[in-house]
């Protein structure tokens, strides 16, 4: 396989990404990959990369904009609404490749985008398959999984937060990972231990954003796209998970008529390393053998 340093432009703004190629003499099928929240691509997304290209498709690995190796001020600002303008921006710039199958591109996304594509899907409505890997599919059920007084903390800072916004200030910002009863976006007792050693060593991280993206996260139900979308579509959903609860995920993916829903016995960082990571990127390159099959 190869892997080239590629860039693109989402709203004005230079979001930077891995193009992998696998080493076949046929154009590949191309995979569009983005992180969780707050989370960059060196965290494990060149791991499942790697697999997809072994088994013969390309890859677009991408960082939204202001965060990781792309553009954008302020830093660590996270919004919904441009994350699903990066997905819009790259799943464009994979098609205008010429040197990949730019007819067949899958998404793939995992914890807060594995929302994300789905949402990002349903608005395209020309992919041919989705990959949602422990994805965060309702802000209510993710709310209700914080604990009270954490939430309050959280909103908080959220409100401080949209009032700096107003008055052209800095950024207020909030922990991504904290440990019980931080004040932090995700609190569970595996959070730390699971989401900051996904860094790799060296890899410059940030453990926070912008407050201000609290309310869009609570008002984000981007699960009840699978309803609607009539691509083959993989939800991987971990039984154990602490941060993106299953039983909502488990209730929109059967509702879904061209979901595929698989259940492991994982908590939401365990299928990232060691063998779960195993077990569930040999389901999706099954899956993607199945349905996007390679010539």
């Amino acid at each position: 396989m190869a892997r080239s340093d590629v860039e693109f432009r989402s709203g004005g703004v230079v979001c930077r990404a891995w193009l992998y190629r696998p080493d076949a003499d046929d154009p590949a099928p191309i995979i569009v990959m983005a992180h969780g929240l707050g989370a960059i691509k060196e965290m494990r997304l060149d791991a499942f990369a790697e697999r997809f290209c072994d088994a013969g498709y390309a890859c677009l690995v991408f960082d939204y904009r202001h965060f990781g190796a792309s553009d954008g001020q302020p830093r660590q600002l996270l919004s919904v609404r441009r994350q699903l303008g990066d997905w819009a921006a790259a799943i464009a710039f994979a098609r205008s490749l010429a040197e990949v199958d730019n007819r067949r591109v899958i998404l793939w996304g995992t914890s807060f985008s594995g929302g994300h594509v789905l949402a990002a899907a349903a608005r395209d409505g020309d992919v041919a398959a989705v990959i949602a890997q422990c994805p965060f599919t309702s802000g209510t059920a993710s709310v209700l999984a914080m604990a009270p007084a954490t939430a309050v903390k959280v909103t908080g800072r959220a409100i401080a937060d949209l009032a700096a916004k107003v008055a052209r200030r800095d950024p207020v910002m909030v922990a991504l990972a904290g440990e019980p009863h931080d004040t932090a976006l995700m609190t569970a007792p595996d959070v730390v231990p699971g989401y900051l050693s996904l860094v790799p060593d060296g890899q410059p991280f940030t453990n926070e954003v912008a407050a201000r993206v609290v309310p869009e996260i609570a008002l984000h139900h981007p699960g009840r796209a699978l309803a609607h979308l009539t691509c083959p579509v993989l939800v991987c959903v971990c039984e154990k998970d602490s941060v993106a609860p299953p039983r909502q995920t488990i209730r929109y993916a059967q509702r879904g008529p061209t979901t595929q829903l698989n259940r492991y016995p994982e908590g939401h960082f365990d299928i990232y390393v060691g063998d779960a990571f195993e077990e569930v990127v040999a389901d999706q390159v099954d899956f993607l053998d199945r349905v996007v099959p390679l010539g």
